[in-house]
């Protein structure tokens, strides 16, 4: 039989993500977010929820695009880190392997396996986080995750 709880968590389980952003000013900045999902097919689009508080949000705002790199565990220590730093206090990305992405003016974080470089094509505030709807440009992911056909082989990479 169900039973009715009073438990606030969301679905489980979720993504974990870090999406990268770099100011008009040149200041590179990533966080951790774990409300994610894919918001259309044609074109391919990606939805991330920023609280309007964080550095990143006002970046996004901004400079209008963004990357979405997708950890590994074996990236936990910095996901931890990214996601509890903030922007406006330090330079997150000192130590923290990053490339230059090919399309947009945010940077790649080169340790994580796979990477979408987006432009923001909308905003909505319907509560606690800004919904960021980002157009994919270009896919980018180490090639030891590749099947022969070029699609990306995901029960080989060991997702956070």
């Amino acid at each position: 039989m169900k039973k009715d709880i009073n438990d606030s968590n969301w679905i489980r389980p979720m993504p974990n993500a870090l999406v990268s952003c770099k100011s008009k000013d040149g200041k590179e900045n990533a966080l951790a977010i774990g409300f994610i999902s894919n918001a259309g097919t044609d074109p391919l689009l990606i939805m991330v929820a920023v609280r309007p508080s964080r550095y990143s949000n006002k970046v996004i705002r901004e400079t209008k695009n963004f990357v979405v790199n997708l950890p590994t565990k074996d990236y936990q220590e910095e996901f931890s880190y990214l996601g509890s730093a903030s922007g406006f206090d330090e330079d997150k990305l000192e130590n923290i392997n990053t490339e230059k992405a090919d399309i947009v003016d945010s940077p790649i974080l080169s340790d994580c396996p796979i990477n979408y470089e987006c432009t923001l094509t909308d905003i909505y505030s319907p509560g606690s986080h800004d919904l960021f709807i980002g157009k994919v440009e270009k896919v980018h992911c180490d090639e030891e995750y590749l099947n022969d056909d070029g699609t990306v082989n995901w029960d080989k990479i060991n997702l956070l």
